[in-house]
């Protein structure tokens, strides 16, 4: 498992421009989500020790992807954009992406109430200004989002129809596994262009074995 200074070590060398303030926020996780998880259960009991580096870090390889590979939108991300958070959960991966970026308006969206909960007690504690959670389905948010992230809700052809016409830019999915059938899938059943869709390894900048065959997806209009 990874401690806080670990998981520092490993996001300073990333980004160096993180301040004091927003690693602070990332030290104080770890305390908010054992105690939340203790009432309402969002990770599973086993994992919470790994919250870190399966969570955190996990959540942060959105980030790690448009530095490497989008400096354009991770530009435009740094002086402010809406993003939808949808299946969040207990707040992955938007909370963490919420510090990270303070200008970017997050919603948080689950259809569950009691994760919703946990996303806004701990955005709460977290003084997270930019975050604002809704107990929901996509389908029933009237707004249009510049990006729309999520982890590994559902099947890609399953996902993309509950937030097309969502979103302006693209949508940044974190999924593990033979993705290469899944996509195929979501291309033909929702009549994709060609080349709309990028696949990023995480395991490019994090290499515990944890992150083997776990991407970054990204699907553009």
């Amino acid at each position: 498992m990874m401690d806080f200074n670990s998981f520092k070590e490993i996001i300073v060398a990333e980004f160096p421009e993180l301040t004091p303030e927003m690693l602070g926020k990332y030290e104080a996780m770890e305390a908010l989500y054992e105690e939340w998880n203790a009432k309402i259960n969002v990770i599973s009991r086993k994992d919470i020790g790994g919250l870190y580096l399966h969570h955190v870090l996990h959540s942060l390889a959105i980030a790690s992807y448009l530095k490497r590979r989008r400096p354009e939108v991770y530009s435009a991300w740094t002086e402010g954009a809406s993003v939808l958070d949808l299946g969040t959960g207990g707040g992955f991966p938007g909370i963490p992406l919420a510090v990270m970026f303070p200008n970017v308006r997050f919603t948080l969206c689950d259809s569950v109430g009691k994760k919703i909960i946990v996303a806004s007690e701990v955005s709460k504690a977290l003084s997270l200004g930019n975050v604002t959670t809704v107990n929901a389905r996509a389908e029933s948010l009237p707004q249009v989002f510049d990006n729309v992230v999520s982890r590994a809700v559902t099947s890609l052809d399953n996902f993309y129809p509950w937030v097309k016409g969502k979103f302006s830019g693209s949508i940044l999915y974190l999924k593990g596994g033979d993705i290469v059938p899944e996509i195929s899938d979501m291309m033909a059943k929702n009549r994709l262009r060609a080349g709309c869709v990028s696949t990023w390894p995480v395991d490019s900048w994090l290499q515990d074995e944890y992150f083997k065959e776990k991407f970054v997806i990204e699907i553009a209009k």
